[in-house]
């Protein structure tokens, strides 16, 4: 677990850094073509790769039905209305 939490700042870090070269690019060097292609293979990265790493990150070890809208958590939410 430890390991992936690692991974997952490293990857961060680097998609931050990559977005940021790729506006450099289309800011300062005037390359348009090649600073939007640098963002969104970095956006892409962040959404196909980052995302799913962090959600397995957060999501290990929690119970999905505690965050579901099942009949049982539908009584308890009216019993704590009725209080």
């Amino acid at each position: 677990m430890k390991i992936l939490g690692t991974l997952t700042k490293v990857l961060a870090i680097i998609i931050g850094i990559a977005i940021l070269v790729g506006f450099y690019v289309m800011q300062i060097e005037k390359d348009q073509a090649l600073g939007d292609k640098i963002v969104g293979l970095s956006v892409l990265a962040s959404v196909f790769l980052l995302l799913p790493m962090f959600l397995v990150l957060r999501w290990r070890g929690k119970k999905l039905e505690d965050y579901t809208l099942s009949d049982k958590n539908i009584k308890k939410m009216k019993e704590r209305k009725k209080k």
